[in-house]
């Protein structure tokens, strides 16, 4: 019996992935407003919305404490990918630089939901801008998440800002000015 020489494959741990990509509209108060964000923000993602509260009170912008004054809605997997293609190709596949952080993660905004290809204006809601947050992880990050027996993830496992800038650029085509 012979063996066959297979070639060495990439390290399955150590593969790059889109963890959860989070979407969020501020309005600053409660009310229509918000109820009309969370009816594009439903209709942009096929996924419900969860209102967002304030955490104090500012009384020149008219914001009470524990007041819902935004809504956001996480994605994951495939439906994580799928609305980021979408997002980005509302800002032409450009991101700053500045926007990445030191473990890859990076945001960015979208001036108006119907910049988005496939959304059409409705009068009756207007226009609504949004932030796009993007979080990158390994497999086995879950251990320090998880409940029993969390455990810090090691500096070799940690993602740096260079190979999540050549993951994007590769999975997704994005280039950082």
């Amino acid at each position: 019996m012979s063996k066959t020489v297979t070639s060495q494959k990439e390290n399955p741990m150590r593969r790059l992935r889109i963890a959860k990509v989070t979407v969020n509209i501020g309005v600053g108060k409660s009310g229509e407003r918000l109820e009309k964000a969370i009816t594009v923000l439903e209709s942009l993602t096929n996924q419900k919305p969860v209102k967002t509260i304030a955490k104090k009170t500012v009384r020149d912008w008219g914001i009470h404490k524990r007041e819902p004054i935004a809504c956001k809605v996480t994605l994951r997997g495939e439906k994580a990918i799928e609305f980021l293609k979408r997002a980005l190709s509302a800002v032409d596949y450009k991101v700053p630089e500045s926007s990445l952080d030191p473990l890859g993660n990076f945001s960015f905004g979208i001036k108006e939901h119907i910049d988005i290809p496939g959304v059409r204006y409705e009068p009756t809601l207007g226009t609504f801008g949004m932030d796009v947050c993007v979080t990158i992880e390994r497999p086995g990050y879950h251990v320090k998440r998880r409940k029993i027996k969390k455990s810090k993830i090691g500096h070799s496992h940690l993602i740096t800002k260079e190979e999540a800038k050549e993951f994007y650029e590769k999975e997704f085509g994005i280039t950082f000015v």
